[in-house]
């Protein structure tokens, strides 16, 4: 069995956003905060070589709002949660020191305090050295 998945570019960092999040049972005016995340987001300024999407369901429905950072092969993923449509500016800032990485390992101090009381789960690369 052949498994193949698109892997981003090195210099590149893919913002994978959940928007079936739900913090509460009912949606805000219809919307799901997550939804409403990825407005928020879709509605800002990114750096080059940010690209984002909406995906169905990141199946972290007890931890609010959630995202996902990756890069390319040799950098690290990471899982956020916890968030909250006004958090675009938090995502922004820590998506932007991810970006700045050549193996997408932040340091702990310098990542947004959100980030770090935040982290559901960090993915080694797709090529990880032995």
């Amino acid at each position: 069995m052949n498994w193949t998945r698109p892997v981003p570019e090195p210099d590149k960092t893919e913002v994978l956003v959940c928007t079936k999040c739900r913090m509460t049972d009912d949606p805000v005016d219809g919307i799901r905060p997550g939804a409403a995340l990825f407005s928020a987001l879709d509605a800002m300024d990114w750096p080059d070589g940010v690209s984002f999407r909406p995906v169905e369901c990141l199946s972290n429905c007890t931890r609010g709002c959630s995202i996902v950072l990756r890069g390319g092969a040799e950098r690290w993923s990471y899982v956020y949660g916890n968030l909250t449509p006004d958090m675009a500016e938090t995502v922004l800032d820590g998506v932007t020191r991810y970006q700045a990485t050549a193996d997408g390992l932040v340091p702990w101090r310098e990542r947004p305090e959100h980030f770090r009381k935040n982290c559901i789960a960090r993915i080694p690369p797709l090529e990880f050295p032995e």
